[in-house]
């Protein structure tokens, strides 16, 4: 199932890059969303960043789904940064998987934009691989990351 989000910062792509690939913001924005655990690692990797952010979330998925995960998930979200283009835009890899669980989005993220607005734009396929129920279950799945990204932004467009 395809997942695309946009969102708009009011701040340049410098500024939006730097809250998003540093340590204490994405550490606060798991407790802004009431991760019950969670480890943000940030590795400089050239001109880019790794971040890695593995947190347990209370499951607020509907009940059919519950059944399978139960009343937690654990994920790994991984987003592999690049080095800025001529025009300044960044992208990144993005993976998330959901820890026990045949079920993960892979993708990508693009920051465009100039000096004083950014577009944050999410792309990315969600896949659970269970037979008969996997197509019904993805869309809450898919539900869960636009949730999370929706709060993300929330709180980082405060934090610029």
């Amino acid at each position: 199932m395809k997942i695309q989000q946009s969102y708009s910062y009011p701040a340049g792509i410098d500024a939006v890059y730097a809250l998003i690939t540093d340590k204490q913001f994405r550490s606060e924005a798991c407790e802004q969303q009431g991760s019950l655990e969670y480890d943000v690692s940030v590795e400089s990797d050239g001109d880019g960043h790794v971040v890695t952010i593995k947190r347990t979330m209370p499951a607020k998925l509907p009940e059919f789904v519950r059944k399978i995960t139960g009343e937690t998930v654990k994920v790994v979200q991984t987003e592999n940064w690049g080095p800025a283009d001529s025009s300044g835009n960044r992208s990144a890899d993005i993976k998330v998987d959901i820890i026990g669980q045949p079920a993960q989005m892979t993708g990508t993220a693009t920051l465009t934009g100039g000096l004083e607005a950014t577009e944050f734009i999410v792309d990315g396929d969600v896949k659970v691989s269970l037979p008969i129920i996997g197509r019904k279950i993805e869309p809450e799945v898919a539900k869960a990351i636009k949730a999370a990204l929706d709060a993300d932004v929330a709180y980082g467009t405060t934090k610029l």
